[in-house]
C-alpha cells in the first residue's frame, strides 16, 4: 500500500510541477495567464503576494514539487540505511509547510485580492494531496 501512496505523491508532484512550470513560462513571455474559471489570474500571479522572500512563487513550487518527487523515489527504490531514515521526517515537515502556506495563499485570494486563479487552486489542491498522503504513509 505504501508503494502506491508513494507513487500518487510522485504524479501529484509531477502535475504541481508542471503548473508551477506553466505559471513561470506564462510570466516570462508576458503572455496572458488564462482562468478557466473566468476570474483574473493576472491579479493573483502579479499581486504583491506573487513572491517569498524575494522569489516569485512558481520557483518556490517549482523547488517544492522536485524535491517531493525526487525524495519519494528515493524512499521508493532505496533500502532502510541509516542515511535515508531522517528524509521522511524532512519530507513531512516540508509537506506540512507547503500545506499551511497554500492554504494562506488560497485566504490571501479570497480575502484580500477577491480574485481566484484556478492554476494556483489546483496547486493549493495539490499540496493538500500530497499532504493527507504523507499523513496516511507516515503515521
Amino acid at each position: 500500500m505504501a508503494t502506491l501512496l508513494h507513487l500518487l505523491i510522485i504524479i501529484v508532484a509531477l502535475g504541481g510541477w508542471s503548473i508551477a512550470f506553466h505559471i513561470r513560462r506564462k510570466k516570462n513571455r508576458t503572455e496572458k495567464l488564462v482562468c478557466p474559471l473566468n476570474s483574473n489570474c493576472e491579479t493573483v500571479v502579479h499581486s504583491r503576494y506573487s513572491t517569498f522572500l524575494g522569489l516569485p512563487l512558481e520557483w518556490w513550487g517549482l523547488g517544492y514539487y522536485s524535491l517531493i518527487a525526487l525524495a519519494h523515489l528515493a524512499l521508493l527504490f532505496s533500502s532502510p540505511a541509516p542515511a535515508i531514515l531522517i528524509l521522511p521526517m524532512l519530507v513531512l515537515w516540508l509537506t506540512v509547510f507547503a500545506f499551511l502556506f497554500s492554504f494562506y495563499l488560497t485566504y490571501v485570494q479570497a480575502a484580500k485580492l477577491h480574485e481566484w486563479c484556478a492554476w494556483c487552486l489546483i496547486s493549493a489542491l495539490f499540496c493538500s494531496i500530497i499532504f493527507l498522503t504523507s499523513l496516511a504513509i507516515y503515521s
